[in-house]
């Protein structure tokens, strides 16, 4: 086969089925206390609403239930009051400010954020007592606030799975490798390491889906380590710096590790594999390990193709378009001479 291809492949190095785990909620308390620091939050009434469940993986920001109109207003999400809703509050009088806040403070709404660390009334906070919804204050400016806020609910509700491989920052290119267990998937991870690139993950790599990108990572107990068996475990930033982790990475290609034959396509590299993973396609390549292949060299070699590939340069495509002309002009000079 001359031309390209590309076939779907079911197994990758003898996984079994992988469980997606999906994410319906979170506890408000789970939010605080984890990035806090992140959000620059402070809790400014009681805790009893900690308990509250964040259910959708976005922001609103109630102006329109402000204003009095509540048809469309999203009260599952968590509520953002920046500089515009906090004038609108305050050129509002009771009792009209306070039914409209026991509105806004109803029972699916998570929790109130108030950004650009805005002093909130003791209304307020009076009346999110009283619904038990908790009130935080950010000091951040409103967009930084719903940018990083919307980043950190996504990655939360993001689908993901546990692969067993080794995940590879090679020069900018994301390359998972799997294979059957002792076929050497570390060394050639520490190999790649040692030739400059960054480990991401070594043995189990925690994978999310987060709007269609395959973002890769380290379990927090073995991020940094990798096991090479014969030696142990190892830091890999205490053996060669800082750059030579990194916590998280897109996953650009998946390198499979075989002690099979190759066929003459596979040969040729003119067919494309693509293996799905969490509903997302990414391209596949077969290495067949044997005594004295350079197994390092030839997954740096493939991440540089496949970083060719992604900017509209294929070797593999470029050779076979050479050959067709060799082969179309050799007709010609063949059918001319009959003549």
């Amino acid at each position: 086969m001359l031309d390209g291809a590309h076939t779907m492949c079911e197994n990758v190095g003898q996984m079994k089925a992988p469980v997606v785990k999906k994410v319906d909620k979170i506890s408000v308390a789970h939010f605080y206390e984890t990035y806090r620091s992140q959000l620059e939050l402070e809790l400014l009434n009681s805790p009893l609403g900690m308990t509250r469940s964040i259910v959708r993986p976005a922001l609103n920001r109630p102006g329109l239930a402000l204003s009095g109109f509540f048809g469309y207003y999203a009260q599952e999400r968590v509520q953002i009051f920046g500089s515009g809703e906090m004038a609108y509050l305050a050129e509002l009088r009771d009792p009209e400010r306070s039914e409209r806040m026991r509105r806004i403070c109803g029972e699916s709404v998570p929790c109130l954020i108030f950004s650009r660390g805005a002093e909130v009334s003791g209304d307020i906070i009076s009346i999110a007592d009283e619904c038990s919804v908790p009130v935080f204050r950010s000091t951040l400016p409103t967009m930084s606030l719903v940018n990083r806020a919307t980043i950190i609910l996504e990655n939360e509700f993001a689908d993901s799975i546990t692969l067993h491989g080794c995940m590879v920052d090679v020069r900018g290119v994301g390359v998972l490798i799997t294979g059957p267990s002792g076929i050497g998937k570390s060394e050639v991870s520490l190999g790649l390491v040692e030739r400059g690139s960054s480990l991401v993950a070594d043995d189990m790599v925690f994978i999310r889906n987060i709007s269609g990108d395959l973002i890769a990572s380290s379990p927090k107990l073995s991020s940094g380590f990798i096991e090479i068996r014969g030696i142990g475990i190892t830091n890999v930033t205490d053996l060669y710096g800082l750059r030579a982790f990194r916590r998280q990475k897109k996953i650009n290609l998946i390198i499979d590790l075989t002690g099979g034959e190759m066929s003459e396509t596979e040969r040729l590299g003119l067919e494309r594999k693509v293996f799905t993973i969490l509903g997302v396609g990414v391209e596949l390549i077969t290495l067949p390990v044997a005594p004295g292949r350079d197994m390092t060299r030839l997954v740096e070699v493939a991440a540089l193709g496949q970083y060719l590939r992604q900017n509209g340069y294929d070797m593999a495509h470029e050779f076979s378009r050479r050959l067709h002309e060799e082969i179309s002009t050799r007709n010609i000079h063949i059918h001319g001479n009959d003549e």
